[in-house]
């Protein structure tokens, strides 16, 4: 879907929280301003130069925006800070040293707070252009890293595989139980394993491949973050250890109304509201962020992607499953030999 980033403060924070693409945004732009306490910094002088607009406009975006500016890097110089940055000015001879000589304080932007203004000028031509080489840049370096396949980007997180292979042994526990203690034909493991999915993000199984646009063969298990696979497995093996003292104290299989009476008062614990709320944020703003997916269900739970998570999926940690694999291969073995 189009990202109109002058409309979008989540949109707009996704990227500047994008280490990776801010470090290719920066070489493409070439806007280097003056070097300050180890990063680039520019006045409104040069911003407003740079964007070609009347130095007023920028004073309304710094009003209208402060708390957003002021997130990304926009800080007011005072003191000896702000005669240090006279003397960084004056001695790489920048245009506009004059207007600052006499001045108290000072308005610095960094290259962050420099893009986030972009991302919000409309008077700005300039703007707008830069807007655009900073969406490309952006879907290009996501794309580099995941090989155009962010549909299983949640696969090159480092807890992924151990997270799925657990949880596959609950899948067991769960489909074990309901075979043992249910007294229900086949169709009890895609309702309640639906019903597990729908407490957790809102979506069943095909409301969640649509959103996704899974092939039929294509596992929806396969799709999830690391995160939403332990809360599965949390709902998975908890209510299995209900089924089973239910069918205990029953001293007979459930019936299908029992089963869904029990599911109720369980889903319903207070324990899991702390886990459902971070599991829906995670899934909805991830999905939004990295794969372009929107789930209708959740958009309440919409936030932008913190730094760690662009390092977690993109950065250096990060992996493709073949990789990870075959870097654990020797350890699986180990634990084979033990067996």
């Amino acid at each position: 879907m189009a990202k109109e980033l002058t409309n979008s403060q989540i949109d707009r924070q996704n990227i500047l929280n994008n280490q990776l693409a801010l470090e290719e945004i920066r070489r493409e732009v070439g806007f280097e301003g003056i070097l300050f306490e180890g990063e680039y910094k520019f006045i409104k002088n040069q911003i407003s130069t740079f964007f070609e607009v009347d130095p007023r406009t920028i004073d309304r975006y710094l009003e209208k925006y402060s708390d957003e500016l002021s997130q990304n890097g926009y800080e007011v110089l005072r003191g000896k800070r702000l005669q240090d940055y006279k003397l960084a000015l004056k001695s790489a001879e920048v245009d506009g040293i004059d207007v600052v000589h006499k001045v108290v304080n000072l308005g610095v932007f960094n290259f962050r707070a420099f893009l986030n203004l972009a991302m919000l000028l409309v008077e700005s031509e300039k703007a707008k252009i830069l807007r655009g080489v900073i969406l490309d840049i952006v879907i290009d370096t996501i794309n580099k890293k995941t090989g155009g396949a962010t549909k299983y980007i949640n696969q090159r997180d480092e807890d992924f595989v151990v997270n799925y292979l657990r949880g596959e042994d609950y899948r067991k526990e769960f489909t074990e139980a309901l075979r043992d203690y249910v007294d229900m034909g086949k169709a009890k493991y895609p309702i309640y394993t639906d019903k597990i999915y729908k407490s957790i993000f809102k979506e069943n199984t095909q409301e969640y491949r649509q959103v996704l646009k899974l092939h039929q063969k294509e596992k929806v298990r396969n799709t999830l973050y690391s995160e939403i696979l332990l809360v599965i497995s949390s709902f998975e093996t908890g209510f299995a250890e209900e089924l089973k003292n239910e069918f205990d104290h029953l001293g007979r299989k459930l019936r299908p109304h029992e089963v869904d009476r029990l599911y109720t008062r369980f889903e319903s614990k207070r324990l899991w509201v702390p886990q459902i709320q971070d599991a829906r944020t995670k899934m909805a703003s991830r999905d939004l962020g990295f794969r372009d997916a929107l789930h209708l269900k959740l958009k309440e739970y919409i936030g932008a992607i913190p730094p760690e998570d662009f390092e977690r999926f993109l950065g250096e940690k990060s992996k493709d499953l073949a990789e990870r694999l075959e870097e654990m291969k020797d350890v699986f073995k180990r634990l084979k030999e033990r067996e």
